[in-house]
């Protein structure tokens, strides 16, 4: 069974799409001269520039995945604020305002996509205050770009994650499989815009209590996916029990594992704050459970309590690059 799993997991479009980033990334350098300081660039939710002595600015964008565009550009569009909401969130951020870059040469799926996005605005409250317009593009392409601000020493950096650190997956498990597109677990369209706020306010709240050393939203790669990433970029590794990952009574457990959820996370927290954590997130919907613990060694296992089975070696491999 984790054998079959793991070859899942690996295999998944989600994942494979992330090996391009290494290429890309090594074409940027900083100037020494630079004026403010980077706190954290690639691989990360967001980027993070340091403005003055307390706060920092978050960075982040993201490009909508062209078979979930073709497939129902509203959805595309919605997701696109989503998404970008969820990595400032991720970081213990609050956002800002956001920008996109809209390429269209079909004007039905531009009006489609734009009621998506207008839709997300509403649900997630961030402005959209500016962005490009391609009316005559030779493809339909939507990407946005998102602002955000935190505290400097309240960050929920992916590099954070400590030996010994209990792995927390969090997910609402309160909604429904996009029908366009199974692959997204939708848990915001029917939810009041009060809760889908507070959901994203109580990765502050964590960050700014110190009560997890590190955090992604659960995205495209799925939940070890996404976990992976993190470990990558701390140079450490883990052990999950994937049965202990909160989960749909109907869904099976490897779908489960590729979905891209409407409010999903995994955490790395000390013991000690899992507790507070988890009452947290219990206060606005959100379902977290301790799932396994990092390790010094760069592999990444996962078990069913019975047998595990390794997924990544991070001293061979890569998912990022970052």
């Amino acid at each position: 069974m984790l054998k079959g799993i793991v070859e899942e997991i690996k295999n998944f479009e989600g994942l494979l799409r992330k090996k391009a980033i290494k290429d890309v990334i090594g074409n940027f350098t900083f100037d020494e001269d630079y004026e403010f300081e980077i706190i954290e660039d690639f691989g990360d939710d967001a980027a993070v520039i340091g403005i003055d002595g307390e706060n920092a600015i978050l960075l982040a964008a993201d490009g909508i995945w062209g078979k979930l565009l073709e497939k129902d550009p509203w959805w595309a569009g919605y997701c696109s604020v989503l998404v970008n909401c969820n990595d400032i969130a991720a970081m213990g951020g609050k956002c800002l305002g956001m920008t996109n870059i809209i390429s269209m040469k079909d004007k039905d799926v531009c009006r489609e996509v734009l009621k998506g996005v207008k839709d997300g605005i509403k649900k997630f409250g961030v402005p959209m205050v500016g962005g490009h317009t391609h009316p005559d593009a030779q493809c339909n392409v939507l990407d946005v770009a998102i602002t955000g601000i935190a505290k400097k020493d309240k960050l929920l950096l992916s590099r954070n994650a400590k030996v010994g650190d209990k792995i927390i997956f969090a997910y609402d498990l309160d909604g429904k499989l996009y029908e366009n597109f199974p692959l997204n677990w939708d848990t915001t369209t029917m939810k009041p815009k009060k809760l889908v706020k507070a959901q994203l306010l109580s990765l502050v709240e964590i960050a700014e209590n110190n009560l997890a050393n590190s955090c992604k939203d659960i995205s495209n790669p799925g939940a070890i996916g996404t976990l992976g990433m993190l470990l990558e970029l701390a140079k450490k590794g883990g052990i999950v029990d994937i049965t202990k990952i909160p989960k749909p009574e109907e869904i099976e457990l490897v779908h489960w594992l590729k979905v891209y959820p409407g409010s999903g996370f995994v955490l790395t927290a000390k013991e000690e704050n899992v507790k507070e954590i988890k009452r947290i997130f219990e206060d606005v919907n959100i379902t977290a459970e301790v799932c396994g613990e990092v390790k010094r060694e760069r592999k990444l296992y996962i078990t069913d309590g019975k047998e595990k089975e390794l997924v990544f070696d991070f001293e061979k491999e890569f998912i990022c690059g970052c």
